[in-house]
């Protein structure tokens, strides 16, 4: 286990969700301070490969059916605008985290201030706070769901249970470098899986945010100049299709139910299919084609940086 691995805490020292039954870590002594990430860890070989983010764009689906989340996302956002900038944005931020070193504690940081005035108030007259504790655990804590997910379907095999509790605990180290209330943790993979049945069942909504964001993935974004627009439009409506397809299969059924979105027997053996060869084709290819660039600069200098400590180590005395 390498040094940005967190060792979770699951005695004593938690509460009991009597609402769910899930058990958070709280209290104290549960606090740790955030490390950055590094080689060897599971999240460094896989947040910054380009499948990883299509098969994360369900984690994005699954934030906006929060009632807080989908109303500020619905009027403060610029996803409507400018949505090929913000996800660029939101790209470049979660390689931070991972790849940033020091400078992802920097991130998460940031990310807090910015978005401390965030508020809004949905049809039924209730104020929203984009840091308000539930749903700023709900973002980040989507992201081991989609991990998960995206290994299933990608990956030549899905996690073992090792590795899934591995992956649970950097996402815990991740959660701390974003400054999650610790108390929101579920203390457990099986917590985890426990709390995210109850979100998804019990506070999640069809959001017309989550409606909005499918509707809108295989239409031209509105940034791209007139002129060039009937040269992109094909390029955009297959892809878009493509990644509301995967985006689609890859949330849970329940979230689907409330979505009103159909899913076939047929469209799951699709499913496979499609990222079975995604995630063989990308196996072929070379680093700085599989990993987005902060990622593939952050692997790079990671393997420099090895090979000065080995020269140094060798070097004449």
């Amino acid at each position: 286990m390498t040094t940005d691995h967190i060792t979770l805490n699951t005695g004593a020292d938690v509460a009991a969700d009597t609402a769910t039954g899930t058990t958070l870590a709280s209290g104290p002594s549960n606090r740790r301070e955030p490390v950055p990430f590094a080689p060897g860890s599971i999240l460094w070989e896989q947040v910054g490969l380009y499948t990883s983010a299509i098969a994360g764009n369900s984690a994005f689906i699954l934030q906006a059916m929060h009632p807080a989340i989908g109303t500020v996302v619905d009027q403060l956002s610029s996803f409507r605008r400018d949505p090929i900038g913000r996800a660029v944005r939101s790209f470049a931020s979660v390689q931070t985290w991972v790849y940033g070193g020091q400078t992802a504690i920097e991130e998460g940081k940031r990310l807090r201030e910015m978005h401390k005035p965030l508020s809004a108030v949905d049809e039924n007259g209730q104020r929203h706070h984009a840091l308000s504790a539930e749903p700023w655990a709900w973002v980040h804590l989507t992201g081991f769901y989609a991990a998960v997910t995206a290994t299933r379907y990608f990956a030549p095999a899905p996690l073992t249970p090792a590795e899934e509790q591995q992956v649970y605990e950097e996402f815990l180290n991740l959660g701390r470098i974003l400054q999650v209330p610790e108390r929101m943790f579920p203390a457990s993979v099986a917590d985890y899986w426990a709390y995210f049945d109850d979100m998804v069942e019990n506070t999640l909504v069809g959001h017309k945010v989550a409606h909005e964001v499918l509707e809108r993935m295989d239409k031209v974004p509105p940034t791209v100049p007139a002129p060039l627009r009937p040269a992109v439009a094909p390029l955009s409506l297959a892809g878009g299709r493509l990644g509301r397809f995967i985006t689609v299969g890859t949330l849970p059924p329940s979230a689907r139910k409330k979505l009103g979105l159909p899913w076939s027997r047929s469209d799951e053996r699709r499913l496979r299919l499609v990222a079975s060869l995604i995630g063989r084709g990308t196996l072929l290819l070379p680093e700085r084609l599989r990993y987005m660039p902060i990622a593939y600069r952050a692997r790079e200098a990671a393997r420099a940086q090895q090979r000065l400590e080995q020269a140094l180590a060798e070097r004449p005395l």
